[in-house]
Protein backbone atom coordinates (compact mmCIF):
# COMPACT_ATOMS: atom_id res chain seq x y z
CA UNK A 1 0.00 0.00 0.00
CA UNK A 2 1.43 3.31 -0.86
CA UNK A 3 1.28 5.52 1.46
CA UNK A 4 -1.51 8.27 1.80
CA UNK A 5 -1.81 12.26 2.77
CA UNK A 6 -4.18 11.72 5.10
CA UNK A 7 -1.69 8.73 6.57
CA UNK A 8 1.13 10.99 7.18
CA UNK A 9 -1.07 13.51 7.97
CA UNK A 10 -1.76 11.36 10.95
CA UNK A 11 1.38 10.19 11.61
CA UNK A 12 2.22 13.77 12.29
CA UNK A 13 -0.87 14.51 14.38
CA UNK A 14 -0.31 10.65 16.60
CA UNK A 15 3.89 10.71 17.01
CA UNK A 16 3.25 11.11 20.64
CA UNK A 17 1.61 7.68 20.83
CA UNK A 18 4.86 5.96 19.41
CA UNK A 19 6.61 5.19 23.28
CA UNK A 20 4.62 2.05 23.15
CA UNK A 21 3.78 -0.15 26.61
CA UNK A 22 2.43 -3.39 24.77
CA UNK A 23 4.43 -3.95 21.62
CA UNK A 24 8.27 -4.62 22.02
CA UNK A 25 10.67 -3.26 19.40
CA UNK A 26 12.67 -6.93 17.93
CA UNK A 27 14.65 -5.30 15.43
CA UNK A 28 14.44 -2.50 12.32
CA UNK A 29 14.03 -4.32 9.30
CA UNK A 30 16.79 -4.21 6.45
CA UNK A 31 17.18 -1.19 4.73
CA UNK A 32 16.42 -2.59 1.82
CA UNK A 33 13.04 -3.82 2.68
CA UNK A 34 11.51 -0.46 2.67
CA UNK A 35 7.23 -1.65 1.63
CA UNK A 36 7.12 -4.79 3.34
CA UNK A 37 3.32 -6.23 3.26
CA UNK A 38 3.12 -9.28 4.75
CA UNK A 39 5.33 -11.79 7.19
CA UNK A 40 4.62 -15.41 8.19
CA UNK A 41 6.77 -17.79 10.23
CA UNK A 42 8.30 -21.01 9.66
CA UNK A 43 9.47 -23.14 12.52
CA UNK A 44 11.71 -25.55 10.83
CA UNK A 45 14.13 -22.89 10.15
CA UNK A 46 13.38 -19.82 12.10
CA UNK A 47 12.48 -17.64 9.96
CA UNK A 48 10.09 -14.76 8.97
CA UNK A 49 9.62 -15.10 5.64
CA UNK A 50 8.22 -11.84 3.99
CA UNK A 51 7.80 -9.88 0.78
CA UNK A 52 7.39 -6.31 -0.50
CA UNK A 53 4.21 -4.81 -2.73
CA UNK A 54 3.39 -3.28 -6.00
CA UNK A 55 7.03 -1.87 -7.44
CA UNK A 56 9.59 -4.40 -5.86
CA UNK A 57 10.69 -7.37 -7.04
CA UNK A 58 9.36 -10.48 -7.66
CA UNK A 59 11.16 -11.97 -4.71
CA UNK A 60 10.45 -12.99 -0.90
CA UNK A 61 12.91 -12.81 1.92
CA UNK A 62 13.70 -14.84 5.09
CA UNK A 63 14.65 -12.83 7.66
CA UNK A 64 16.61 -14.58 10.95
CA UNK A 65 14.02 -14.63 13.89
CA UNK A 66 16.42 -13.56 15.99
CA UNK A 67 18.11 -10.24 14.75
CA UNK A 68 16.19 -9.88 11.72
CA UNK A 69 18.60 -10.07 8.98
CA UNK A 70 18.20 -11.95 5.87
CA UNK A 71 19.08 -15.18 5.33
CA UNK A 72 17.37 -16.01 2.22
CA UNK A 73 16.00 -14.50 -0.91
CA UNK A 74 14.26 -16.77 -3.73
CA UNK A 75 13.54 -15.04 -7.18
CA UNK A 76 10.06 -16.06 -7.68
CA UNK A 77 9.59 -16.59 -11.87
CA UNK A 78 6.80 -16.66 -13.69
CA UNK A 79 5.25 -14.50 -11.42
CA UNK A 80 4.81 -10.75 -11.48
CA UNK A 81 4.79 -8.68 -8.85
CA UNK A 82 1.33 -6.63 -9.58
CA UNK A 83 0.57 -6.01 -6.09
CA UNK A 84 1.66 -8.47 -3.56
CA UNK A 85 -0.02 -7.58 0.08
CA UNK A 86 0.47 -10.70 1.90
CA UNK A 87 1.78 -14.13 2.41
CA UNK A 88 0.63 -17.09 4.70
CA UNK A 89 1.26 -20.76 5.12
CA UNK A 90 -0.29 -23.68 5.06
CA UNK A 91 -0.23 -26.80 7.88
CA UNK A 92 2.44 -28.71 5.34
CA UNK A 93 4.73 -25.89 5.13
CA UNK A 94 4.41 -24.60 2.09
CA UNK A 95 3.74 -20.95 1.78
CA UNK A 96 1.23 -18.65 -0.22
CA UNK A 97 1.71 -15.23 -1.92
CA UNK A 98 -1.61 -12.97 -2.48
CA UNK A 99 -1.67 -11.12 -5.71
CA UNK A 100 -4.86 -9.21 -4.90
CA UNK A 101 -3.54 -5.75 -3.73
CA UNK A 102 -6.59 -3.68 -5.59
CA UNK A 103 -5.92 -0.08 -4.42
CA UNK A 104 -8.27 1.09 -7.77
CA UNK A 105 -10.70 -1.61 -7.39
CA UNK A 106 -9.75 -2.33 -11.38
CA UNK A 107 -8.08 -5.47 -11.57
CA UNK A 108 -9.17 -8.45 -12.81
CA UNK A 109 -6.04 -10.91 -12.76
CA UNK A 110 -6.23 -11.64 -8.60
CA UNK A 111 -4.33 -14.58 -7.94
CA UNK A 112 -2.31 -16.91 -5.12
CA UNK A 113 0.75 -18.52 -5.58
CA UNK A 114 1.85 -21.82 -4.15
CA UNK A 115 5.76 -21.78 -3.35
CA UNK A 116 6.61 -25.53 -2.58
CA UNK A 117 8.13 -26.04 1.11
CA UNK A 118 10.98 -28.16 -0.48
CA UNK A 119 12.11 -25.06 -3.03
CA UNK A 120 12.73 -22.79 0.43
CA UNK A 121 16.48 -23.49 0.03
CA UNK A 122 16.47 -22.31 -3.43
CA UNK A 123 17.54 -18.81 -4.99
CA UNK A 124 14.94 -19.48 -7.47
CA UNK A 125 12.01 -21.05 -8.03
CA UNK A 126 8.52 -21.33 -9.74
CA UNK A 127 5.33 -21.48 -8.05
CA UNK A 128 3.65 -24.80 -7.87
CA UNK A 129 0.84 -23.60 -8.85
CA UNK A 130 -1.61 -20.60 -9.31
CA UNK A 131 -4.98 -19.72 -8.11
CA UNK A 132 -7.16 -17.33 -9.74
CA UNK A 133 -10.25 -15.50 -8.70
CA UNK A 134 -12.53 -12.89 -8.91
CA UNK A 135 -15.62 -11.51 -6.52
CA UNK A 136 -19.06 -12.14 -7.94
CA UNK A 137 -20.61 -9.27 -5.85
CA UNK A 138 -18.18 -6.80 -8.00
CA UNK A 139 -19.78 -5.81 -11.49
CA UNK A 140 -18.14 -2.72 -12.29
CA UNK A 141 -14.29 -1.85 -12.65
CA UNK A 142 -13.85 0.18 -10.95
CA UNK A 143 -17.38 0.20 -8.68
CA UNK A 144 -18.80 3.89 -7.82
CA UNK A 145 -16.48 5.60 -5.04
CA UNK A 146 -18.49 4.35 -2.62
CA UNK A 147 -18.40 0.67 -3.04
CA UNK A 148 -14.95 0.14 -3.04
CA UNK A 149 -14.68 -2.98 -0.92
CA UNK A 150 -12.67 -5.16 -3.13
CA UNK A 151 -8.97 -4.82 -2.26
CA UNK A 152 -7.33 -6.94 0.02
CA UNK A 153 -4.08 -6.75 1.91
CA UNK A 154 -4.65 -9.99 4.79
CA UNK A 155 -5.42 -13.76 4.33
CA UNK A 156 -4.37 -16.60 5.95
CA UNK A 157 -4.87 -20.70 4.28
CA UNK A 158 -6.77 -22.73 6.74
CA UNK A 159 -8.02 -26.64 6.03
CA UNK A 160 -7.34 -26.16 2.34
CA UNK A 161 -8.81 -22.99 1.85
CA UNK A 162 -8.14 -19.41 1.60
CA UNK A 163 -9.79 -16.68 3.82
CA UNK A 164 -10.02 -12.97 2.49
CA UNK A 165 -10.61 -9.67 4.76
CA UNK A 166 -11.06 -6.56 2.09
CA UNK A 167 -9.73 -3.30 2.60
CA UNK A 168 -12.36 -1.19 2.41
CA UNK A 169 -11.21 2.00 0.16
CA UNK A 170 -15.13 3.89 -0.38
CA UNK A 171 -15.42 7.40 -0.38
CA UNK A 172 -17.59 7.54 3.19
CA UNK A 173 -15.94 4.80 5.14
CA UNK A 174 -17.78 3.07 7.24
CA UNK A 175 -15.42 -0.02 9.08
CA UNK A 176 -17.31 -2.58 6.67
CA UNK A 177 -14.71 -5.52 6.30
CA UNK A 178 -16.21 -8.30 3.44
CA UNK A 179 -14.88 -11.76 4.26
CA UNK A 180 -14.02 -14.36 1.01
CA UNK A 181 -13.96 -18.01 1.28
CA UNK A 182 -11.62 -19.51 -1.86
CA UNK A 183 -10.33 -23.16 -2.30
CA UNK A 184 -7.15 -24.21 -2.16
CA UNK A 185 -7.13 -25.62 -5.42
CA UNK A 186 -5.08 -25.09 -8.79
CA UNK A 187 -7.37 -22.94 -11.46
CA UNK A 188 -10.24 -20.18 -11.86
CA UNK A 189 -13.14 -19.71 -8.95
CA UNK A 190 -15.33 -17.37 -7.51
CA UNK A 191 -14.34 -16.01 -4.18
CA UNK A 192 -17.56 -17.48 -1.98
CA UNK A 193 -19.00 -13.95 0.34
CA UNK A 194 -18.98 -15.72 3.84
CA UNK A 195 -20.20 -12.46 5.14
CA UNK A 196 -18.96 -8.87 6.59
CA UNK A 197 -17.76 -7.66 10.10
CA UNK A 198 -17.64 -4.00 11.37
CA UNK A 199 -14.59 -1.86 12.63
CA UNK A 200 -14.88 1.76 13.32
CA UNK A 201 -15.56 4.26 11.27
CA UNK A 202 -12.30 6.16 10.53
CA UNK A 203 -10.09 4.50 7.75
CA UNK A 204 -6.44 5.46 9.32
CA UNK A 205 -7.34 3.62 12.46
CA UNK A 206 -9.58 0.39 10.98
CA UNK A 207 -8.82 -0.36 7.59
CA UNK A 208 -7.57 -3.94 7.42
CA UNK A 209 -4.18 -4.36 6.44
CA UNK A 210 -3.18 -8.17 7.12
CA UNK A 211 -4.46 -11.35 8.82
CA UNK A 212 -3.39 -14.07 10.40
CA UNK A 213 -4.99 -17.32 12.36
CA UNK A 214 -3.30 -18.79 15.13
CA UNK A 215 -1.55 -22.55 14.83
CA UNK A 216 -4.10 -23.78 16.77
CA UNK A 217 -6.92 -22.23 14.80
CA UNK A 218 -8.83 -20.95 17.78
CA UNK A 219 -7.70 -17.04 17.08
CA UNK A 220 -7.99 -14.91 13.73
CA UNK A 221 -6.17 -11.11 13.98
CA UNK A 222 -6.92 -8.46 11.65
CA UNK A 223 -3.98 -5.53 12.00
CA UNK A 224 -4.36 -2.10 11.28
CA UNK A 225 -2.47 0.67 12.24
CA UNK A 226 -2.87 1.17 15.54
CA UNK A 227 -5.09 -1.94 16.68
CA UNK A 228 -5.72 -5.66 16.28
CA UNK A 229 -8.91 -7.19 15.73
CA UNK A 230 -9.76 -10.45 17.60
CA UNK A 231 -11.87 -12.72 16.41
CA UNK A 232 -12.04 -16.17 18.53
CA UNK A 233 -14.65 -18.66 20.25
CA UNK A 234 -15.88 -19.59 16.89
CA UNK A 235 -16.66 -23.01 15.01
CA UNK A 236 -15.09 -24.45 12.36
CA UNK A 237 -14.42 -21.16 10.42
CA UNK A 238 -17.33 -19.59 10.93
CA UNK A 239 -15.36 -16.84 12.44
CA UNK A 240 -17.71 -14.17 12.22
CA UNK A 241 -20.26 -16.08 14.49
CA UNK A 242 -17.63 -15.92 17.70
CA UNK A 243 -16.68 -13.09 19.95
CA UNK A 244 -14.84 -9.92 18.56
CA UNK A 245 -12.98 -7.23 19.88
CA UNK A 246 -10.64 -4.89 19.41
CA UNK A 247 -7.52 -4.71 21.26
CA UNK A 248 -5.22 -1.68 21.20
CA UNK A 249 -1.48 -1.69 20.56
CA UNK A 250 -0.67 2.11 21.85
CA UNK A 251 1.44 2.88 18.89
CA UNK A 252 0.55 4.04 15.76
CA UNK A 253 2.38 3.41 12.56
CA UNK A 254 1.81 2.61 8.88
CA UNK A 255 1.77 -1.51 10.14
CA UNK A 256 1.16 -3.35 7.11
CA UNK A 257 2.20 -7.18 8.06
CA UNK A 258 1.08 -9.48 10.96
CA UNK A 259 1.40 -13.19 12.07
CA UNK A 260 1.81 -15.54 14.61
CA UNK A 261 5.08 -17.14 15.94
CA UNK A 262 3.06 -19.26 18.61
CA UNK A 263 -0.54 -19.28 19.58
CA UNK A 264 -0.20 -16.39 22.00
CA UNK A 265 2.74 -14.24 20.30
CA UNK A 266 1.78 -12.01 17.57
CA UNK A 267 5.00 -10.49 15.28
CA UNK A 268 4.17 -7.16 13.33
CA UNK A 269 5.84 -5.04 10.95
CA UNK A 270 5.32 -1.81 9.63
CA UNK A 271 6.73 0.82 7.14
CA UNK A 272 9.35 3.73 7.63
CA UNK A 273 7.16 6.58 6.75
CA UNK A 274 8.79 10.25 8.23
CA UNK A 275 11.06 8.18 10.45
CA UNK A 276 8.83 6.56 12.03
CA UNK A 277 8.33 2.58 11.66
CA UNK A 278 10.57 0.46 9.19
CA UNK A 279 10.65 -2.36 12.25
CA UNK A 280 9.72 -5.78 13.69
CA UNK A 281 7.59 -5.93 16.84
CA UNK A 282 6.61 -8.87 19.22
CA UNK A 283 3.75 -8.59 21.48
CA UNK A 284 1.50 -11.53 23.51
CA UNK A 285 -1.67 -11.32 23.18
CA UNK A 286 -2.57 -11.39 26.83
CA UNK A 287 -0.65 -8.16 27.53
CA UNK A 288 -3.18 -6.41 24.90
CA UNK A 289 -5.93 -4.50 26.33
CA UNK A 290 -9.76 -4.24 24.60
CA UNK A 291 -11.25 -1.08 23.45
CA UNK A 292 -14.52 -0.90 25.57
Amino acid sequence: MKNSISIVIAFILIACQNGSETLTTLYSLPKKLKEVSGIVYTEKNDLFWTLEDSGNANKIYGLNAKNGTIEKTITIENALNIDWEDITKDKAGNLYIGDFGNNDNVRKDLCIYQISKNSLEKEKTIPTYKISFSYPEQKEFPPKKTKLFFDVEGFFEYKNNFYLFTKNRSKGFDGTVLVYKIPNKVGFHQAVLMGKLKTCENYNHCAITSAAISPDASKVVLLTHDKIILLENFKGDDFLKGKQSQLKLNHFSQKEAICFKNNETLIIADEKTNKIGGKVYGVNLSKLKAIP
